[in-house]
């Protein structure tokens, strides 16, 4: 038997929360489920997903424009979904008014801390008032990605029998490891991410600096795009002022996140804030490459608390040019750090774990629902 679930999300970018949000419709068909994705804005997610279920826009005006719903109820009511499913606070206002008109169960991903994950404070609040009131309370399940998202979701005052965390997870590429330190001596550092303020690429280009300064051979591959044409700017105006122009590829966005990260020899994430569980240091853990990222949030999940990867202080210089450097000497074996991390990934963070456990919970809820209808 075949069961249709209904994604709602914003769909504006193509990160990491969206790359499990296509993992899913990817993988869900294999257990029994049909997908389909609505986007309340024009962007990003159509054009560079790999599944192929369906996507319809349905543009907002704002984050208040509510009235979408109508529109959205009279699109799917005769396609028979059985569970609504959203993945931030401005697809769970929309999907709680579709699942409650269609009377289906909701479910609720919580890929960050909502409370932190901008920049701004005054859109954190609005954004937090929201979740806690309107979100958090209503959902009949919640997915946090992570147990430090599972702490949060406690800290306000959810019922823990309404969360079941599912870690993120990403395709297994490689059987084996096959790292190996560059032969002319010249590091090539990477990171991936859409690149804002919260992923700490300022902290990183001084890193960089400082690695130069020690006359160390290095380079850094960048892979992605920038949120806004503003910090582009900014990003590259520090690299120039820094002097380190030409030791930096901006490669842009790419479909194939393993294939860039296979000339790498260490990666990094170097995150300030807002990292539920990113997928893109399971994907590093899956190619086999040594990481090094920040103490935030999910990140020391992921990590093992350091046993999988070197754990620095967020927005500190110091502390990830230090990371960096205990690769590069030789302090902690990047090879034997990267066969812990290769194997943590297999076990835990599969795609297909990720899918299971998602699927596990429509199931539960969908068997509830039937019972009490």
């Amino acid at each position: 038997m075949s069961y249709k679930i209904l994604h709602i999300i914003n769909g504006e970018h193509f990160a990491g929360a969206e790359r499990v949000q296509d993992l899913l419709a990817l993988n869900l068909p294999k257990l029994g489920f049909e997908c389909e994705f609505i986007c309340l804005k024009e962007g990003e997610f159509n054009k560079r997903r790999n599944s192929t279920c369906p996507s319809t826009v349905f543009a907002m005006n704002s984050k208040f424009d509510l009235g979408v719903s109508k529109r959205i109820i009279n699109a799917v009511k005769d396609k028979n979904f059985q569970i609504i499913h959203t993945h931030t606070a401005r697809s769970a206002l929309i999907g709680k008014k579709i699942a409650r008109a269609l009377n289906i169960p909701w479910v609720h991903h919580v890929h960050s801390p909502t409370a932190r994950d901008t920049e701004s404070i005054i859109r954190n609040t609005l954004n937090a008032f929201i979740e806690d009131y309107l979100i958090l309370p209503k959902a009949d399940h919640l997915i946090p990605v992570s147990l430090s998202l599972k702490d949060y979701l406690l800290e306000h005052g959810v019922d823990e029998s309404k969360i079941t965390p599912v870690f993120n997870g990403v395709p297994i590429v490689k059987s084996a490891v096959n790292w190996l330190p560059p032969e002319n001596g010249k590091w090539t550092i990477g990171t991936v991410a859409l690149f804002r303020p919260r992923k700490g690429l300022e902290v990183l280009l001084n890193a960089i600096q400082k690695l130069k300064e020690n006359d160390h051979k290095i380079r850094l591959k960048a892979v992605g795009i920038f949120e806004t044409p503003e910090y582009e700017n900014e990003i590259k105006g520090l690299a120039q002022k820094l002097n380190i122009t030409d030791l930096i590829e901006w490669t842009g966005f790419s479909n194939d996140v393993h294939k860039e990260m296979e000339p790498m020899h260490i990666f990094v994430l170097p995150s300030l804030f807002g990292e539920g569980l990113p997928m893109v240091v399971i994907e590093a853990m899956s190619v086999g490459i040594p990481v090094v990222s920040t103490d935030v949030e999910g990140i020391p999940d992921v990590l093992d608390n350091g046993k999988a990867g070197i754990i620095v202080k967020a927005n500190s210089v110091t502390g990830l040019t230090e990371g960096l450097m205990t690769y590069i000497n030789g302090i902690t074996s990047p090879l034997e750090t990267t066969l812990t991390a290769h194997k943590r990934q297999k076990d835990y963070f599969s795609d297909i774990a990720m899918t299971k456990g998602v699927s596990d919970i429509y199931l539960n809820l969908i068997r509830n629902s039937r019972r009490s209808k």
